[in-house]
């Protein structure tokens, strides 16, 4: 790839950060994504040693672009055209405990409530 640039949605599509590019467009409209510390366009061209901050779900990964690509291959080749800093790395680990966390507090069931414990919940419910 040439160091002309390429698009920054077809970049983040390209570097598997989004399934489609409408999402990818999808979340640099909503603001989602900074590119050089100002907000992003969909149009905005991006070149190798750009910096990127992507906001996704509860986590924020803040990467380097390290090449250029405009169709999406293999997951390997997708962790080549990046590199993300061991700080971004770090707040990302602490996120993922912290939900961890949360979720431990709330157990899922193991299955679905049958139609006896449904009925159980529903007089639980009544005050019977």
């Amino acid at each position: 790839m040439s160091d002309e640039g390429v698009r920054v949605d077809k970049w983040l599509w390209a570097a598997r950060f989004f399934k489609t590019r409408r999402l990818a467009t999808e979340a640099i409209q909503g603001g989602k994504v900074e590119l050089n510390d100002t907000r992003a366009k969909p149009a905005k061209t991006v070149r190798p040693g750009d910096e990127l901050r992507v906001r996704k779900d509860a986590y924020e990964f803040h990467i380097i672009v390290r090449d250029l690509s405009e169709k999406r291959g293999p997951a390997k080749v997708a962790e080549s055209l990046y590199e993300e800093t061991p700080e971004s790395i770090a707040r990302r680990e602490e996120t993922r405990e912290q939900i961890r966390a949360q979720n431990a507090a709330f157990p899922q069931p193991k299955q679905r409530p049958d139609k006896h414990d449904r009925k159980h919940l529903a007089r639980f419910k009544r005050g019977d």
